[in-house]
This record gives structure tokens, sequence and C-alpha cells, in this order.
């Protein structure tokens, strides 16, 4: 099963499961099936109605254009919205719609996927667009994923809980008056990558890399490098301190500690 790397707004990478055309196509096609049974409802509904106020042909024609986008639009907007990403058919196969940074959708991306569907599944009456599209990009997003910045990934599979750094208590309070604003997410990535696979690197690449990464954070900061502290603690402090306040004290008391640090040595 792909997977692929997304990182949150605390800057914290996950990797979740890339759902792909097979699995997708079998959403759509049960999604379809109860689309086509509210459309046929709502048609009789407003058949029977018109019916009984004695309309003409032509607000007939109208009551069934509105029952089909009704079904082809409203029920996709709906449902993904008020279940955070899932309509029937999705639901059946273990399937969700995310952002691209994993989180959960809301109003706004429902209604560009489920308006972007039409150039998708409906101008060539194939859903071959969608197919196409699938294929050439890495995350198999259509043209709906890629203009509301989504991704469907699987649903069932359980997601990795990721980890924070330690902030090393020496230098906390040094953390906390760090201004964070200029540290970019591709930055605190690679910051928080770097922490997760020290143990793995060589002393060469832990102190050449630590440095060049603690000289673009400070530098991103604003702030000069601490003299007398190793990268790691210096890393870790910031990462730590940026996570801390994106992440409400509760579940940052509760999640797994990921980078250990030690005190600075004596000389």
């Amino acid at each position: 099963m792909d997977r692929a790397l997304f990182t949150t707004g605390e800057a914290v990478a996950v990797e979740l499961p890339i759902a792909r055309i097979p699995t997708r196509a079998a959403a759509f096609l049960l999604d379809l099936l109860v689309q086509v049974v509210i459309g046929l409802l709502l048609t009789l509904l407003f058949e029977a109605l018109l019916v009984w106020i004695g309309a003409d042909s032509a607000w007939r024609d109208a009551a069934v254009l509105v029952a089909m986008v009704s079904a082809l639009i409203g029920y996709p907007v709906l449902f993904e919205t008020f279940s955070r990403g899932r309509s029937v058919g999705k639901m059946a196969v273990g399937l969700r719609v995310v952002r691209a940074d994993g989180g959960p959708v809301d109003f706004r991306h429902a209604v560009t996927r489920g308006l972007a569907g039409i150039v998708d599944f409906w101008i060539l009456g194939t859903g071959l667009i969608a197919i196409v599209v699938s294929l050439c990009s890495p995350n198999a997003r259509r043209v709906g994923d890629a203009l509301a910045g989504t991704v469907v990934v699987h649903d069932r599979s359980r997601l990795p809980f990721a980890a924070l750094a330690a902030p090393p208590p020496w230098l906390m309070g040094w953390a906390r008056q760090l201004d964070l604003s200029g540290l970019s997410d591709e930055l605190a990535l690679a910051t928080r990558q770097y922490l997760l696979r020290f143990r793995t690197l060589t002393p060469e690449v832990q102190d050449q890399l630590g440095r060049a990464l603690v000289i673009a954070v400070c530098t991103s900061l604003r702030t000069p490098p601490l003299n007398g502290c190793p990268p790691l603690q210096i890393l870790g402090a910031v990462l730590a301190e940026r996570q801390r306040r994106a992440i409400p004290p509760p579940l940052f008391a509760q999640r797994p500690v990921a980078v250990p640090v030690t005190a600075p040595r004596s000389a």
C-alpha cells in the first residue's frame, strides 16, 4: 500500500496510506448508485408536487434538473462535510478525504471537490479525466483534490501517533522567549527528521548536519546560536517549544517523547 508523508500544522510528520484508483472506483460506483436512487426519488417527488399544483412541462424539466444537481453535487458535499470526508461509498470501502496536511476537511473543501466533480466525471461522462489526472499525480489526486487541497486516504489503517521532541529543561526559558514565526514548516520538518534519526547518524554527520541546522534555524529566528550547547539540545528545545505552542496542553502532556536529551557535560 502506497504511503505519503504529510506535515501537520504542528510540524509533525505522519505517513498516511494513499487510496489509489481501484478502491476509489469502487467507492465511486457505490456513491453513484446512491446518487441514482436519490435523483429518482427527488424527481418523483418534484413530479408529484408539480402535477398536484398543475405546473406546465417547463417546470417539470427544471425540477428534473434540480433533482440531478442535488444528487450529483449536493450529495457528496453534504456527506463529506458532515461526516468529515466520507461518503457512503467511502465508508463502505474504508476511505476518507483529508486536507493536504492530513487534517479533516470542511465545507469549503467539500464544495470545491463537488463542483470539480463535473470536470472529473461528467464532462466526458466516463470519469476519464479523473483517471488520467490521478494516474499522473503522486498522491492519486483528481482535479477536485488538486483544487481543494485534499487527498483521499485509507481510513481503516491505523495511523502512527506522532511523537514530540523533548525540551531540555535548562533551555526551556530561552526557547519560550523566541519568536518562532520565522521558522518555516520545511525547516521544522528537517529539524524533526534530524532529531529522530540522530542515533543512526555517524558522529561526524551528527555534528556537521546539526551545526548547519542550528545556523539555519537561528538565522530564521533572528537569534544568535547558544554557546556551549550541542545542536541536539538547541534544535530539540526549538522544536519542542514550537509544538508546545501548537498543541493544547492536555494533548501535549499525553504524547510520547521522541528525542531524549542529556545535560551538558562539565568541562
